[in-house]
């Protein structure tokens, strides 16, 4: 999915309104699926694509793509911030679609379709009035109203909706929301981590085959197996018209379960040694008021961002993150509590140590919902991530308490 600014939008779809594309007669039309590999910047990892009309007499052929954004829009990173995105439909020549991808080291993958002569002329229909100007805008979300979706959804209409009667399935890979983001995402960690931490249980319901589409490779895999309506397949043909050559993303989501119990483990040990040493090493006490404070501000910061994307935007796939279990605001009252124990002689307070309890209690509860229909959220790494380091960071301010 890449930038594009409004001028060269309205540039375009200007010149494609006299080309041969437009005019031509259902029969003349050739429909191809372009699917792109992913890219190396964040907004590429998820792929992209684009359906491709080509006047077969005139030799004409434009890349309709949806999913187009401009980062000089007004307000444009205030509404990202609060999920209400405006996008952009799109065409220019096919030759710059694949120059720009094969440029750039990303697979195309074309596959032709084998659509009657009257879909093909009302799926032209409808794409180019689609990236007029005035009809060009529409709400995004990353999920279900992104650029395969709404591919997805154009040929489906012009199928008379066999298309959707057909993906009614289980994924076949067994795919969420969740775990396409974590794969897809894997080669940037930080980010995977980070958007991991802010999906709620929405981002964890098993996608269909339907659902599925939302990412370019997982339409183009289900739209194999689709038939026309006398039963012949949808994909006359599929061609590899340039490899991948940027490294592609894993074919499972990694599993984050373990590099968050070892983060957890050593921050939890560590509070505890710290708190333990105190009276032989003084500088101990600073250490576990510092990295205690740093600790409880960033799981406060944490949960407060989950407030916010829960009931301050419209990004649905963040609401009800059960990670305001492990992390929320009240991590933010055992800062002066642990701010004090840095001095020699200090003892931790009862209102710290009952800060510091509840902490405790709440990730043991959030072990304990994994065991519970009611909770469906896959967010047993963060558990196993938090439940060590609050149950630490108890250990070490009950030892505080407990010095001579």
């Amino acid at each position: 999915m890449r930038a594009i600014a409004l001028m060269l939008l309205l540039a375009l779809t200007s010149s494609l309104a006299h080309a041969g594309v437009s005019d031509a007669p259902g029969a003349a039309l050739r429909v191809d699926l372009y699917t792109y590999g992913p890219g190396t910047i964040y907004w590429e990892r998820f792929g992209h694509d684009a359906l491709v009309i080509t006047d077969t007499l005139g030799g004409e052929s434009y890349a309709f793509n949806y999913g187009m954004f401009d980062f000089n829009q007004k307000d444009f990173y205030f509404n990202f911030a609060r999920g209400r995105m405006t996008y952009m439909a799109a065409a220019w020549p096919t030759r710059d679609d694949i120059n720009q991808y094969q440029g750039e080291g990303r697979s195309i993958i074309d596959q032709r379709l084998d659509l009657t002569p009257d879909q093909r002329a009302r799926l032209r229909d409808f794409l180019v009035w689609n990236v007029q100007p005035e009809n060009a805008r529409y709400a995004y979300d990353y999920y279900t109203d992104n650029c395969t979706t709404r591919v997805r959804d154009a040929l489906d209409k012009v199928l008379g909706g066999a298309l959707r009667r057909q993906l009614t399935g289980p994924a076949s890979g067994g795919e969420t929301y969740r775990s396409e983001t974590d794969r897809l995402m894997a080669g940037q960690p930080w980010l995977m981590y980070l958007l991991d931490l802010g999906l709620g249980p929405y981002a964890d319901r098993p996608l269909t085959q339907w659902t599925g589409a939302f990412l370019p490779a997982l339409l183009m895999r289900e739209l194999r197996h689709v038939k026309t309506a006398d039963g012949a397949p949808l994909v006359a043909s599929e061609t590899v018209i340039a490899p991948q050559r940027l490294p592609a993303p894993p074919a499972e989501p990694p599993d984050l379960r373990w590099p968050l119990l070892l983060a957890g483990l050593l921050l939890g040990i560590g509070f505890a040694v710290s708190a333990a040493l105190r009276e032989r090493y003084p500088a101990e006490r600073w250490w576990f008021a510092i990295i205690g404070t740093s600790y409880a501000a960033i799981a406060g910061l944490a949960g407060a961002l989950m407030l916010v994307l829960w009931f301050g935007t419209a990004h649905r796939a963040a609401w009800a993150n059960e990670n305001l279990w492990l992390f929320n605001p009240l991590a933010w009252l055992l800062i002066p509590g642990l701010l004090r124990v840095r001095k020699d002689g200090a003892r931790c307070g009862s209102f710290t140590l009952a800060l510091a309890v509840l902490m405790a209690l709440l990730s043991v509860f959030a072990l304990a919902s994994k065991l519970t229909p009611w909770f469906p959220q896959h967010n047993l790494p963060w558990i196993l991530f938090a439940l060590p380091a609050w149950l630490g960071l108890l250990g070490g301010l009950l030892l505080m308490r407990a010095q001579r």
